[in-house]
């Protein structure tokens, strides 16, 4: 039988998006490393290092048998659940897989070709992602002093092509928490047909009873929606899920906009479970939020000068020293997030990685003193 020939390799490939080259990829907190005493610490991600309580871990383990099943198209146990725990109507409530996915939603409502949209810089890397996706321009405002947003700034830089102006409180990676009158001026100048997204992930370890409610917000703000999540002080980062608080039309903007089947069924019920045991997971937060304070004291005590923060992490604010620092953390078996150039987040874990983390910052210390 004669050999069949072979097909010649196709002089070009299908044709993408001319915006996918530009684009930067998201990267992942670096796995923990095995230091000389054969233990590793991940604070590299800001993830909860607490494993999920029984009661939850129960609902998962049931929910198992039924993979074969597609899940609630609306979630509407967990927006329930949700729509209780917050004191909001059912219909303000979205959620989807994960609160980046929910950012996505919220950039397909409000953001085309020529859009403009306004965030602080630097903040969740995601942020200009998600809106090169959608088609839009990313307009990053620099931060203020002690890497905190400068509301004025951005307020300065919306203009008619601004569609979304979004504000990371507590700041990723940075920590400072926006305050309520800072807020409350900042939608006082933007315009009301542009949507202000205020992104609270971290908004349960905020203890500043000056820094800005979300919900408090958004009540008497129609312009304003409020962007949650599951993955930190609920510790479900596994799972996704998150969710938004807004008024209509913009909620059921984003139900247009979702993945269908986007939340699977073992995410929303650990959810609602979670939501049921809500006092336990917040001992746990202000067991996390006590372990920030004490590790940032001793840092200030070596000398570090340190943005405050009301996240589950800290800010070393080391410029060009970033990544050797983090790679004299990675050779005692501690992954932190480096971002070149600017500084090092670390996640508020374990206190015996704080240790470790404060160890390594007090050699850094002796070694760069000048």
């Amino acid at each position: 039988m004669a050999a069949r020939p072979t097909a010649a390799p196709p002089s070009t490939s299908p044709r993408l998006r001319e915006a996918l080259a530009a684009l930067p990829g998201y990267r992942p907190g670096r796995p923990a490393p095995t230091g000389p005493d054969g233990a590793s610490y991940k604070i590299s991600s800001n993830e909860n290092p607490y494993p999920p309580l029984p009661a939850v871990l129960e609902v998962v383990q049931a929910a198992a048998a039924q993979l074969n099943r597609y899940p609630d198209l609306t979630s509407a146990d967990l927006v329930d659940a949700l729509a209780r725990a917050l004191d909001v109507p059912r219909e303000h409530v979205v959620v989807g897989p994960g609160s980046v996915a929910v950012l996505g939603q919220v950039l397909q409502a409000v953001c085309g070709p020529g859009d403009e949209v306004v965030h602080a810089w630097r903040s969740f890397e995601a942020y200009p992602i998600v809106v090169a996706l959608s088609g839009g321009t990313a307009v990053g405002v620099p931060l203020g002093a002690g890497g905190r947003h400068d509301l004025r700034a951005m307020a300065d830089a919306v203009t008619e092509r601004t569609r979304l102006v979004i504000v990371c409180s507590p700041n990723n990676p940075t920590g400072p928490a926006v305050g309520a009158d800072e807020l409350e001026e900042l939608l006082d100048r933007v315009p009301d047909d542009v949507l202000v997204l205020l992104d609270e992930a971290y908004a349960e370890f905020v203890r500043d009873p000056a820094a800005a409610d979300g919900l408090r917000a958004y009540r008497h703000r129609p312009n304003l929606a409020v962007l949650r999540t599951f993955s930190k002080a609920y510790g479900l980062a596994g799972l996704r899920v998150g969710y938004a608080v807004a008024h209509p039309p913009v909620a059921e903007a984003l139900r247009k906009t979702a993945v269908p089947f986007g939340v699977s069924s073992i995410a929303s019920l650990a959810a609602v479970a979670s939501l049921a045991v809500r006092e336990e997971l917040m001992a746990r937060v202000a067991a996390l939020v006590a372990e920030r304070e004490r590790v940032a004291g001793a840092l200030a005590a070596q000398g570090w000068a340190l943005p405050r923060s009301e996240a589950n992490f800290l800010w070393l604010p080391l410029g060009e020293g970033a990544e050797a620092f983090a790679a004299a953390c990675e050779a005692a078996g501690l992954s932190v997030r480096p971002f070149p150039g600017e500084g090092v987040r670390a996640t508020v874990a374990e206190p015996q990685a704080g240790d470790r983390l404060l160890g390594v910052a007090a050699r850094w210390r002796a070694e760069h003193a000048s």
